[in-house]
């Protein structure tokens, strides 16, 4: 599948499903207000928060947390597909609170994996091994696709919701399936070609070579953890990015203290517009200057680690993917990463790069949900904590066996067949519930159309 033909299918496949409510909200004249809140999103019943105790339940909520916060950090998606369905089915929370405590894995998974990579060098260059340029590109237009992703997951019905996640996870595993398998060709072509030169003792006169390694007249300088730490890290970067958080999280805070749809509200939430644009404006135009510049010159080097051409257009493919990875996050309680990851790779970053940058926008996305979850007093602060640090755990390990793995066999595509995976588990267990879900709905007769906004605050 060619990009362009995972666009398209993208595109046809979520005006269908959205005209499709449209055509229900014609022939579907029941009580509206009867039915609104019995929404599985919506439902204003009392939270469901099982005791946190040794039992199978938690026992394998905690396996399968583990892996997929391993599996999830690896390939930049987190894993919020795979958690919302384990904390519903298995341990039995709410949907709402399932979504909450998801944020809280996914947050501490991306925290211990940044922490990882920090310590880890660029595998072929000298620079970090996280790219700040695609970081500031992409981290405001998630946060503002998440608060997107919110206010639609009041008005979106449960089953558009669910057909939309299908119709993305099938596209984005697909995608990814078809990208890891091109790199474990060329990868495969390149250790045979090197394995040919290596085996190469005569030449073609006939003359016997003696393979021989020389050490290097100038000795390479080994890095201390400490020192490639202090490399990685880019202060200014992250104090713009820490800005850009710390402005999100308070919009976020005064919001949910005011009276839904009134004319504060709304002026808090638009406010979320420029900031999100002016950082990612910025970014963009710097790219773009930067690129031009490289060009006419002659330089064909890459600005950053993606190897597209910084052209308007482009720039605004990454825009737009940007808020509907926010978006999906929003919908779906995960941080973003199952549009980010692809993406990254998509526009030509290698995956330990990809996997690197998408957790670490994914930190920033992930927090912004928990403090404002904490606020609204949506999880168990026990239960949270646990699988917090069972994610915690996970995240770093997950990392160290996996750049293991890589070392040894030399096959970064590993990172793309783990994210393709992620994302293929998330549509089926996703997909299940939420095609069970609206099945029970569709029998007692429920409103399957476009909610108000205001009244389902």
């Amino acid at each position: 599948m060619s990009t362009r033909g995972f666009l398209l299918y993208l595109l046809s496949g979520f005006s269908v499903a959205i005209l499709s409510v449209l055509f229900i909200n014609k022939n579907n004249n029941m009580n509206h207000d009867s039915t609104l809140l019995q929404s599985p999103y919506f439902s204003t019943a009392d939270k469901i928060w099982p005791e946190l105790e040794l039992n199978w339940r938690l026992v394998l909520a905690t396996v399968i947390g583990f892996l997929g916060s391993a599996c999830g950090t690896v390939g930049g998606v987190g894993g919020g597909g795979i958690f919302v369905p384990m904390l519903t089915l298995i341990v039995g929370f709410d949907t709402k609170s399932a979504a909450a405590i998801s944020k809280c894995m996914i947050m501490g998974a991306s925290a211990s994996s940044v922490w990882y990579n920090l310590r880890v060098p660029h595998p072929t260059k000298e620079v970090p091994i996280i790219d700040y340029d695609l970081a500031l590109l992409f981290q405001p237009m998630l946060m503002l696709g998440i608060t997107v992703g919110v206010a639609l997951s009041v008005v979106f019905p449960y089953w558009l919701i669910t057909v939309l996640i299908i119709i993305l996870f099938l596209g984005t595993s697909s995608r990814s399936f078809y990208k890891a398998i091109e790199m474990w060709k060329e990868e495969t072509i390149l250790k045979k070609e090197l394995t040919r030169q290596q085996e190469t003792l005569v030449n073609s006169r006939g003359e016997l070579l003696i393979d021989t390694e020389y050490e290097p007249l100038v000795p390479k300088e080994e890095k201390s953890e400490l020192q490639i730490l202090c490399f990685n890290l880019r202060w200014k970067r992250l104090l713009v990015l820490s800005t850009v958080w710390v402005l999100f999280t308070l919009i976020q805070i005064i919001k949910n203290d005011l009276v839904a749809c009134s004319t504060l509200y709304w002026v808090l939430f638009c406010l979320q517009f420029p900031i999100a644009i002016l950082v990612f404006g910025y970014e963009a135009t710097k790219l773009y200057k930067e690129h031009k510049k490289r060009m006419s010159t002659g330089n064909t080097e890459a600005v950053c680690e993606a190897s597209i051409q910084w052209s308007p257009l482009n720039i605004a493919f990454c825009a737009l993917c940007g808020i509907l990875g926010g978006t999906v996050g929003g919908l779906l309680g995960s941080g973003g990463g199952f549009i980010l990851g692809p993406l990254l790779l998509e526009i030509g970053v290698i995956p330990q790069v990809a996997s690197a940058t998408a957790t670490f926008v994914m930190m920033f996305s992930s927090s912004l949900s928990v403090v404002e979850f904490y606020l609204l007093k949506r999880f168990p602060i026990p239960y949270a904590l646990y699988l917090m640090g069972v994610s915690i755990l996970a995240g770093f390990w997950g990392q160290y066996f996996v750049r293991k793995l890589i070392t040894i066999l030399k096959r970064a595509s590993l990172i793309v067949f783990i994210l393709s995976g992620v994302i293929f588990a998330s549509a089926l267990t996703m997909g299940v519930i939420g095609i069970e879900t609206s099945i029970q709905m569709i029998r007692n007769h429920e409103f399957m159309g476009f909610l108000d906004f205001c009244s389902s605050q």
